[in-house]
């Protein structure tokens, strides 16, 4: 019964992290990769279906396979993400939060995400 509980749970949080990673494909401020990456974790560990359907997704699932593989994210998505992170930050930072305290740990948050996405390796182009 527990079991059935958890991958219900799993499944559902997959499915949130899904859409919520879709959506960040056209929304600056919602990360995509991130959100892609626990859909995988969440399916691998409740539904064989689900994470088989996300990883040959034509769209998502060769970054997904990439990633988990060990392979890399390749430059372009590197420079993309790391921009539309400090962007986004940065504009937050200046127009929008007004505590000094929050601005300090915004930028931190900023530069921890930075940390992670450039610490990853390139992935080079096949030819």
């Amino acid at each position: 019964m527990m079991e059935q509980l958890r991958k219900i749970f799993l499944v559902i949080v997959g499915s949130i992290s899904l859409a919520l990673g879709v959506l960040g494909i056209f929304l600056p401020l919602l990360p995509t990769t991130p959100f892609l990456l626990l859909s995988a974790a969440c399916y691998v560990r409740s539904s064989e279906k689900l994470y088989q359907k996300l990883i040959t997704n034509k769209y998502v699932g060769k970054y997904i396979q990439n990633y988990r593989s060990g392979k890399g994210i390749p430059l372009k998505t590197k420079i993309f993400a790391v921009t539309l992170l400090w962007i986004s930050m940065g504009y937050t930072v200046i127009f929008v939060i007004p505590l000094i305290a929050v601005k300090v740990m915004l930028t931190m948050i900023g530069l921890f995400f930075t940390w992670v996405i450039l610490k990853q390796k390139t992935l080079r182009q096949e030819s």
